[in-house]
């Protein structure tokens, strides 16, 4: 029987891993529909070559072998394993991860040798915090990752001169560290935001009078329902109705998300006040650290 179980990383990792997981294939083989992010994703199956998953900027189809025991990790946009390659060059790719990391090897036998799943997320996690110690984050990338989350919509300009770059500047950076433009990382985190809110099963807030998936889409930031959709279809390749099938709280596959979608829940219920930027429009949008 198929299975997928999600859960937090260690306290140490939390800063850069979203969420880390388990997921086991049955008699069967398993069609998984991997959605965009804005990260990149750590894959490895017990027994098989440690792969790495880039960042997405639309669906990505996988048919996992029956019989398959993976452990993964789900990296925060603007980090990612110590790698030789910029994140661009990586887009839309799954690749081993041995043509880009040397600890490769030595982790595929850590995790072919732990005589748990459990035991072997652990041995990916130690690895990682190894090799994050020697390695600098850019924090104007990160700075920009946390700016950029959807509850508080900023515009790019103007946060490109709060962290006194130019727009093009900042543009370089985020697709060296993250793999996407600022404004196709705002797009998809818009979109990872409307999904954290329907897997905790968050009433919408009735502005406009709306609710159900409408509420909802404009809690996160769309103009309405029908952007909502034209969004999921680019980003999924579904309809918002397929991908939760039919309801607003669950996504049709039946996993259970909350560990990978808790960061952005509770970066909405902490926001202070914020910094007051105008837009070209005119409005004024509020922003957080």
């Amino acid at each position: 029987m198929e299975s997928y179980v999600e859960r937090p990383p260690i306290p140490e990792l939390s800063g850069m891993v979203r969420t880390v997981w388990i997921q086991r294939t049955g008699e069967a083989a398993y069609l998984q529909r991997h959605l965009p992010t804005g990260g990149v994703e750590l894959r490895v199956p017990v027994g098989g070559p440690p792969m790495l998953a880039g960042p997405l900027t639309g669906p990505s189809i996988e048919l996992i072998p029956p019989r398959t025991t993976l452990v993964g990790i789900r990296f925060h946009p603007g980090s990612a394993p110590p790698l030789p390659s910029v994140l661009d060059d990586l887009v839309d790719q799954r690749i081993r991860l041995a043509e880009l990391w040397g600890e490769a090897d030595r982790l595929e036998e850590a995790v072919a040798a732990a005589a748990t799943p459990e035991r072997a997320l652990g041995v990916v996690q130690a690895r990682l915090l190894a090799q994050y110690r020697r390695t600098p984050v850019d924090p104007l990338v990160g700075a920009a990752v946390r700016a950029l989350m959807p509850w508080q919509p900023v515009n790019i300009d103007a946060l490109a001169g709060h962290l006194a770059l130019s727009a093009s500047q900042l543009r370089r950076r985020c697709l060296q560290a993250v793999g996407m433009s600022p404004k196709v990382l705002q797009r998809t985190l818009r979109f990872q935001g409307f999904l954290a809110l329907a897997q905790a099963g968050t009433r919408a807030s009735g502005r406009r009078s709306s609710d159900g998936a409408a509420g909802l889409a404009i809690d996160a930031g769309y103009a309405d329902q029908a952007h909502l959709s034209r969004e999921c279809l680019r980003l999924t390749g579904l309809t918002p109705r397929q991908l939760l099938g039919g309801e607003v709280d669950r996504c049709a596959c039946g996993h259970d998300h909350a560990a990978s979608y808790r960061p952005f829940l509770s970066g909405r219920d902490r926001l202070p006040a914020g910094l007051g930027i105008t837009t070209k429009e005119g409005g004024v949008k509020r922003w957080w650290w």
